[in-house]
């Protein structure tokens, strides 16, 4: 009984951290990925801003963001002046940082972002730690400390 109960509460814990946070909000710039949050703080510099609310609506230049557009849409950014450096990294760097093979996918509240290339944001990296995913590991990244 002890096993079957532990059983159920392990995968219970398991099911739960995979799952995707749906009020996590993705926006890019640059073709780097935060949140809208993240990037609002930079007002001053921000010339324009698109909300695409369905993968869908995404244009061509954005469909390679499509699965963190599933949930809340995707907002695009696009700043003044193109000498504008945000603080971005790839995850395949990420990867690497954490003994993982560079080309593995890994995931932002629960997004998976198969393409390591990928830049995010320096910011979007709160809270980082290895997991199992259908018996791999792979990256997980929480954008909430």
């Amino acid at each position: 009984m002890k096993k079957i109960l532990y059983s159920f509460l392990l995968l219970s814990s398991a099911t739960l951290f995979a799952q995707k946070n749906t009020a996590t909000k993705f926006a890019v710039a640059n073709d780097i990925v935060g949140t809208v949050d993240m990037f609002t703080n930079y007002k001053k510099v921000i010339q324009s801003s698109q909300v695409y609310k369905t993968q869908a609506a995404l244009p061509q230049n954005l469909k390679k963001f499509n699965s963190l557009a599933e949930k809340n849409g995707l907002t695009e950014f696009k700043f003044n002046t193109k000498q504008y450096n945000i603080d971005s990294v790839p995850l395949s760097d990420m990867n690497l940082q954490y003994e993982l093979p560079k080309d593995n996918p890994v995931f932002i509240d629960g997004y998976k972002i198969a393409d390591s290339n990928t830049l995010v944001f320096g910011d979007i990296l709160a809270k980082m730690e290895v997991k199992n995913n259908d018996g791999k590991k792979a990256l997980f990244i929480s954008t909430k400390k």
